[in-house]
């Protein structure tokens, strides 16, 4: 059985409009989020995933969500290494580590097209909500929940593994995943 969100936990709601993207996070576990339009805390203990056009027929919902393990600061290069030079390569991206992506029981959907980049709700929001309006914060419910983000902003949030992963992984699949174009076998 899953395991959704506690009522209190801090949920960071990101855009996945990009299906390369949604496989980095589901097999290696981890999302990017460009430093220049990062929201101001990331520190939270999960990311559910809002799924643009490109997802077809499970478009404009939110239907995945993952636990957060950590996070760095890093450059686009260094993360998407077959694009060296994209106009972005050199610029700052947080690696956002994940655990499991998980889905939840039902989907939650727009009610209409809406463009969104990022927002914070809680677990209790996201275990309850059946549209993504039903995520937004009430405005008394504000003040309590930034709160909250600023303690967990003060606190260091490091990346530990819950135990290596005994899976062997297609080397094609994570050379295509990281963006090598060549595997040396000499490694």
């Amino acid at each position: 059985m899953t395991m959704l969100p506690k009522n209190s936990d801090l949920i960071l709601v990101v855009i996945m409009n990009n299906l390369r993207d949604f496989e980095i996070a589901r097999v290696l576990g981890w999302y990017r989020i460009p430093l220049r339009s990062a929201p101001k805390i990331i520190s939270v203990d999960y990311l559910a995933f809002y799924q643009t056009s490109v997802f077809g027929e499970e478009k404009w919902r939110i239907q995945y969500y993952a636990p957060v393990r950590g996070h760095e600061l890093t450059t686009r290069a260094e993360l998407i290494r077959d694009e060296p030079e994209h106009q972005h390569a050199n610029q700052d991206y947080f690696k956002i580590q994940l655990g499991p992506i998980d889905r939840l029981p039902k989907p939650i959907l727009a009610k209409k097209w809406r463009r969104i980049t990022f927002f914070y709700t809680t677990g209790e929001h996201l275990r309850h909500a059946s549209t993504v309006d039903d995520l937004l914060l009430a405005s008394e419910e504000r003040p309590i929940f930034w709160q909250a983000l600023r303690e967990r902003a003060s606190q260091t949030q490091t990346y530990i593994p819950d135990e290596l992963s005994e899976e062997d992984l297609d080397p094609d699949l994570l050379a295509l995943l990281l963006g090598m174009q060549e595997m040396d076998n000499n490694c």
